[in-house]
């Protein structure tokens, strides 16, 4: 890999769009004014920045849960999951994902298998960092039923100045771990659901990669790694 290829990252394609309106704009900030055009240029290469969608090498053992999102685990914790899910009244561990607006918002499944529900819900836009927005916020919930039969969720959830929601599955789709399957624009979470009895082998406050950093493994009966700050 080139140094060029570690700075310039492939676009989603919900970018160009974006990119050509923030472009048309830094052009005429440069006609009112150098220092405004600077500074649309600066915007210009934070929204493709935003859009970016880098390639990923995703783990394929059976068993392995991956991160959906890039971004820091802001939540662990014991609930039950969302009603539209389907996937039953059982506490689950939650292990949650928050992305900032400097994070790569392209999500991507955690296991391989296939959807059996999708289900959007409308709510508020509340700090997406925040447990209430499992609650509150607008949320999209995705249920897959892996190979063993087992169901597993993961719900896109809004955040303060996200506002779509983008999911390009359907009930039916069959999945591979990593497989993108949508985004959420400008900020935003993603809470995976995960089996009972799962063990998470990550911490709050750790660094997350979409489609590579393993959030638990289902075939091991390890328990909670300890963890230490540095």
């Amino acid at each position: 890999m080139s140094m060029l290829d570690t700075v310039i990252k492939p676009l989603h394609r919900e970018g160009w769009r974006f990119l050509a309106i923030f472009a048309a704009a830094t052009a005429g900030l440069f006609w009112l004014h150098p220092v405004t055009g600077w500074i649309g240029v600066v915007l210009t290469v934070w929204c493709y920045y935003f859009f970016r969608d880098p390639a990923r090498v995703t783990p394929q053992r059976e068993g392995l849960v991956i991160s959906p999102a890039d971004g820091v685990i802001s939540l662990i914790s014991e609930v039950v999951p969302p009603a539209e899910l389907e996937i039953g009244s059982e506490p689950r561990t939650r292990v949650s994902v928050f992305m900032n607006v400097f994070n790569c918002h392209v999500n991507r499944a955690p296991v391989a298998g296939t959807v059996k529900t999708v289900a959007y819900r409308p709510g508020r836009f509340v700090n997406a960092s925040l447990d209430k927005a499992s609650e509150h916020n607008e949320r999209n919930g995705i249920a897959i039923e892996m190979a063993d039969g087992r169901p597993l969720g993961v719900v896109q959830i809004a955040g303060l100045v996200a506002r779509r929601i983008l999911c390009d599955v359907r009930p039916g789709a069959v999945l591979a771990a990593g497989e993108r399957f949508g985004m959420i624009r400008f900020g935003s979470r993603l809470d995976v659901y995960l089996p009972p009895g799962a063990v998470p082998l990550v911490a709050v406050g750790q660094t997350m990669i979409a489609g590579e950093t393993v959030l638990a493994d289902l075939a091991s009966d390890e328990g909670l790694r300890p963890v230490a700050r540095a």
